[in-house]
């Protein structure tokens, strides 16, 4: 199990249309039972520092110690609503994983994705995730990850993402933000993002594009 998640940590349980169950369990229970529970994803969309103009997504580089999927690459901030919050309480998920914080009117709702997650034995995740996007005018030099919740952020440039995602390119580059160092060039893979049936990633870029161009009907 992730060191850094309490298993005794409180949900709301949900059923599978997502309306409230009227019951509260541990999050370790939860995560036995497969029960539905709410969670957070805060896509953030930053500058990227090319002459092109062109915006980058941030991708969370999950840690080692991670016990689904570590080392790969996943959303800008992610986290559970614990038992009895709403969406002002959990944004706190931003600033303690990225080091910046978000306000309510910064967040744009893309919609509800239903996901389901046994890659582990005894590990049944039902999610009801609710997907936002934060159009940021930040750089990633700006940003701050926390040693404990991060691996590094990485910035990949939306075109860029966009044509890893269609199979147009094999690699491309990003610059990737480590705590307490300085910012590096790399690059990344498909291989490197977390595997989904859903296409979830390239769904979110295309979303994030999308808005970068001024359309206003946005959802995933």
């Amino acid at each position: 199990m992730d060191p850094f998640s309490n298993p005794d940590e409180l949900f709301d349980v949900y059923d599978g249309a997502g309306r409230p169950a009227g019951r509260v369990k541990r999050r370790a229970d939860v995560h036995r039972d497969g029960d539905w529970h709410r969670s957070f994803h805060c896509w953030v969309a930053c500058e990227a520092g090319r002459a092109d103009g062109a915006p980058a997504l941030l991708l969370q580089r999950r840690g080692p110690h991670k016990d689904t999927w570590p080392n790969r690459l996943d959303v800008s901030v992610g986290g559970h609503y614990r038992a009895g919050e709403v969406l002002v309480d959990v944004l706190r998920e931003v600033e303690e994983e990225i080091g910046r914080a978000a306000r309510l009117e910064d967040l744009v709702y893309l919609g509800r994705r239903v996901y389901v997650g046994e890659q582990e034995p005894g590990v049944r995740d039902r999610e009801l995730q609710e997907v936002y996007l934060w159009r940021s005018s930040l750089r990633l030099e700006d940003f701050r990850p926390q040693p404990v919740e991060v691996t590094a952020l990485e910035a990949a440039a939306l075109p860029d993402l966009l044509g890893l995602f269609a199979g147009q390119l094999d690699r491309i580059a990003t610059r990737a933000l480590r705590p307490l160092a300085a910012v590096e060039d790399g690059f990344i893979t498909l291989g490197d993002f977390i595997p989904t049936l859903d296409r979830y990633f390239f769904r979110v870029a295309t979303v994030a594009d999308l808005a970068a161009r001024g359309y206003p009907y946005l959802v995933i």
